[in-house]
């Protein structure tokens, strides 16, 4: 049965209650997680935070706790969700995977034995002089109020989290997230800028020489290459900067030499095709080339007969 749902094999479930909470669908999650985000009773980093509450919930279920257990027992620390040294030891013992977990201290070294089913058992100090090399000791707040107590739970976030990575799922102890700066630094990072940011200055314009002397081979390689004038100014501009009047004159010259290269058309035998045409594939073929056509009076003359002819070909059975 689902951990979720059954109070017998819930670390921290209660005892004695005829009705569960535990929601079932995401709707009925919903509309719980709203719910709780309105009460007094939850702790503040749920209040009016639905959202919150909903992935609480949510790992909750996946460490066995029940709902208003995981709001209890999971704090957001430093913007991170983390479980309270008290729930991580109760989840641990009662998991079947553990044998056993001992803790104690002599007044300097908090040590945590714990024993997984089947393997060695871990051993875990924490003392004073740890506190002091991780700038611990004497901190405002806890460590400097109940140093003991501290102690403890950093013992027992280091020898659970490696015995029973399992059982927590990889959630961090609170205790232990709470000593940690919001934001870790790990030194200087080299900055990857991306290639299209690397240049600060504009590259410089395509010079006339070499301009000129490019001109006639980049112009041939659109008319006659099947390269898009766009396809060229990009790798132009990629070596050099293309002025407004360089760019003109490109687009000049290719419209210069594609009128030159299109293939000149007889009206009267472009006609006389169309009317000898038996199907409108032939037909519509032929009509490609109407635009070749450099009398405007000789192209409506021909567009004339090719409309006839559509009309005479559709109306055929």
């Amino acid at each position: 049965m689902n951990a979720v749902t059954t109070t017998e094999n819930n670390a921290l479930a209660p005892r004695g209650m005829g009705f569960d909470l535990s929601p079932q669908t995401f709707e009925q999650a919903m509309k719980f997680s709203h719910m709780l985000a309105e009460s007094d009773l939850v702790p503040k980093d749920f209040r009016g935070k639905p959202g919150n509450c909903l992935i609480a919930m949510q790992w909750g279920s996946e460490l066995g706790l029940k709902p208003l257990q995981a709001l209890s027992n999971i704090a957001v620390v430093n913007g991170r969700a983390a479980l309270w040294g008290d729930a991580v030891i109760a989840l641990v013992r009662s998991s079947p995977l553990c044998e056993y977990v001992q803790e104690s201290d002599d007044g300097h070294t908090a040590t945590c034995r714990a024993k997984r089913r089947g393997e060695p058992e871990q051993v875990v100090t924490f003392s004073m002089d740890d506190a002091k090399q991780a700038g611990l000791a004497g901190k405002q707040g806890p460590w400097s109020q109940y140093p003991k107590r501290m102690r403890q739970m950093r013992a027992r976030a280091f020898a659970l989290r490696d015995v029973f990575p399992d059982v927590l799922r990889g959630m961090p102890v609170a205790e232990e997230v709470q000593d940690m700066p919001p934001e870790r630094h790990m030194g200087m990072a080299d900055e990857v800028t991306p290639a299209a940011q690397r240049v600060t200055a504009p590259p410089a314009e395509w010079a006339a020489d070499r301009w000129a002397n490019g001109l006639v081979k980049w112009v041939d390689g659109i008319v006659n290459g099947g390269k898009s004038i766009e396809d060229v100014l990009a790798w132009l501009r990629s070596k050099a900067t293309v002025s407004e009047a360089q760019e003109k004159q490109l687009r000049e010259e290719v419209a210069k030499h594609s009128q030159a290269a299109a293939p000149s058309v007889n009206p009267d035998e472009l006609a006389k095709s169309m009317q000898e045409a038996t199907d409108l594939d032939t037909l519509y073929e032929l009509a490609s080339r109407m635009d070749a056509i450099e009398d405007l009076n000789q192209r409506q003359r021909v567009g004339a007969i090719f409309d006839a002819r559509v009309a005479e070909l559709e109306g055929q059975p």
